[in-house]
């Protein structure tokens, strides 16, 4: 079996750097591309995965994406920023990324989603497994909690989906403690990927 690349795009040179020593220090084989179009003469096989950074001068990570998409490269892709932004972070998810990290990320984080990202590259049939697993973690929420829900993978603020649910903005972030608790979340992105995972929030 061949040896899965890691394409990291990036066009922040110490970033890419840091990120070329921290997965050679995992036991990963990097690729380091200074852009997206770099990334996209490469022709790269079909092992492996991308990790792209969203803000880039040349082109953007969703605009990378979306080629990935219509060109059928099939590579899983962990998306990264500086910007929390959850509406951008639905519309990578639905362009095929596995997940959202915010900038600075932190290591093991990093090297977890990659290799998880790898995992769905090797087997993609594991697919159906995460999907019934997501589904198991969503079973167990009210259905105000799924209103809350829906409001933040439309990327909503609080006070918003308070203003809309008719109840307080403290009532929500109660709501969305449990979100995270009762489906094991550890990040907002993984929450909203278990949710485009499993069709329960319908996204616009």
């Amino acid at each position: 079996m061949k040896e899965q690349i890691v394409h990291i795009i990036e066009d922040d040179c110490a970033v890419r750097e840091s990120l070329d020593l921290l997965l050679r220090s995992a036991g990963l084989a990097p690729r380091l591309h200074a852009s997206a179009r770099e990334f996209l003469e490469c022709k790269a096989e079909p092992n492996g995965c991308v990790v792209t950074d969203i803000r880039m001068a040349d082109m953007s990570g969703i605009e990378l994406l979306a080629e990935m998409k219509t060109r059928r490269i099939l590579l899983p892709a962990v998306v990264m920023t500086a910007f929390a932004d959850v509406p951008l972070a639905v519309k990578a998810m639905k362009l095929g990324a596995i997940d959202f990290i915010e900038k600075p990320f932190d290591d093991e984080l990093m090297v977890g989603s990659i290799r998880a990202a790898l995992a769905r590259n090797a087997d993609p049939g594991g697919l159906d497994a995460q999907v019934g697993a997501a589904r198991r973690r969503l079973a167990g929420l009210t259905a105000r909690e799924r209103d809350v829900l829906h409001g933040l993978v439309k990327g909503k603020l609080n006070k918003t989906i308070a203003f809309e649910l008719g109840i307080s903005v403290r009532t929500v972030e109660t709501h969305r403690a449990n979100l995270m608790t009762k489906t094991q979340s550890e990040s907002l992105s993984e929450l909203i990927r278990l949710s485009l995972l499993t069709e329960e929030t319908e996204v616009g």
